[in-house]
């Protein structure tokens, strides 16, 4: 199973996790896979301390860092990041931050207790950028993705002069040609079914697309793989490897609380939606009050990004810090993919790991079997 993408970044399997808890970053990476680290909403002094955490536990293994520079956002071309942050910061209108005060308090949530100031932790080129310097200084960082649109050429060209991979996720196959283009190391294919930024092309319509038209750049399988037959699925249509998400949400080494846990075991496939009321662009979450209350017609409309995630982030931090608290699982943030309805237990990654091989292999002996029976 080990593909050439696997080889140039010396893992065996072609698992690729991306997750925001550092634990399951080295988890997945010791386990044969790959853990990717997404870096939005850290602070530089945290991203720092989770990559020396990660540096100091994960052995040789390598593992890879998301950062999130989008094509469009409000502020684009200001690049030092506290200019940038004063002039957003004017932008959002008073009633937006009312309402999501208003929603957050009627549903029981309290503040946090060190009421620190909504800052601006990413969605733009100035404070990603200092994330890819941050991530450039660690050896055992071996690759970058940016999560919307494809990275500046000079963040590309610095990558790649450092050695590592870079590559970017994308929806449409005008995006992968965009990316193809600028000369990325891989694209990453996620189709709409999956969790978080997504476009509304189904995954098994996108992916062998995405292959024909990246050309001799791999291609990743995002978007809807939760299981073996999943990842063969993705397998089948060209891609090098499968780049997964909502799978890694509740395994044991995930640091949600027990409530979040649960609000995934819950859910079904149809119990999410693609909202632009957290980050301002579409994003795939779990369907509660929070997301339906910015679709009413007597409420404010989402602001484009960045500009949404300043009225957001506050809430973003209380309902991850209170999640088993009242109400809270009603308005809190919980991106997911509709695989979520195949989430319902809790495993270790070196468990799900193994169960998703077991299936790959149970799935493709049965293909097998159909293929002697048709040629017998």
């Amino acid at each position: 199973m080990q593909t050439e993408l696997c080889k140039r970044l010396g893992i065996d399997l072609p698992i690729f996790a991306f997750t925001h808890c550092r634990d399951v970053v080295v988890a997945v990476s010791r386990a044969g896979g790959i853990g990717v680290l997404g870096a939005v909403g850290m602070t530089n002094e945290k991203l720092q301390r989770e990559l020396d955490w990660i540096d100091e536990h994960i052995g040789d293994y390598p593992y890879g860092v998301d950062v999130v520079i989008p094509q469009k956002y409000e502020g684009q071309g200001e690049l030092d990041a506290d200019k940038l942050e004063a002039k957003l910061k004017a932008m959002v209108p008073p009633q937006h931050r009312e309402f999501a005060d208003k929603l957050l308090s009627d549903h029981g949530v309290p503040p946090m207790p060190d009421e620190e100031e909504t800052r601006l932790l990413g969605w733009n080129e100035a404070i990603a950028s200092t994330s890819v310097d941050i991530a450039l200084r660690h050896p055992k960082c071996r690759l970058i993705a940016n999560a919307l649109g494809t990275p500046p050429a000079h963040i590309v060209q610095q990558i790649q002069d450092s050695g590592r991979l870079v590559g970017a996720l994308c929806g449409r196959i005008k995006q992968v040609k965009a990316h193809r283009d600028a000369g990325l190391d891989f694209i990453v294919a996620q189709g709409g079914e999956g969790g978080g930024h997504t476009g509304d092309v189904g995954s098994i319509v996108l992916w062998p697309q995405a292959v024909e038209a990246a050309g001799d750049i791999p291609v990743l399988a995002a978007g809807g793989i939760a299981s073996g037959q999943q990842m063969l699925a993705a397998m089948a249509t060209g891609v090098q490897g499968v780049w997964t998400g909502s799978l890694w949400l509740a395994v044991e080494e995930a640091h949600a609380q027990p409530a979040q846990k649960q609000s995934y075991f819950d859910a079904t496939s149809e119990d999410t939606v693609r909202s632009r009321a957290w980050t301002g662009k579409p994003c795939r979450v779990l369907r509660n009050h929070w997301s339906d209350a910015w679709e009413l017609e007597d409420t404010p409309s989402p602001l484009g990004m960045p500009l949404q995630g300043l009225v957001t982030n506050d809430a973003m931090k209380r309902t991850g810090h209170y999640a088993g608290v009242s109400r809270t699982q009603e308005v809190a943030f919980n991106p997911v993919g509709q695989v979520v309805g195949q989430i319902n237990a809790v495993e270790s990654c070196r468990s799900l790991i193994t169960r998703l091989l077991n299936e790959y292999l149970g799935a493709q002996e049965r293909l097998n079997q159909l293929l002697e029976q048709a040629q017998g």
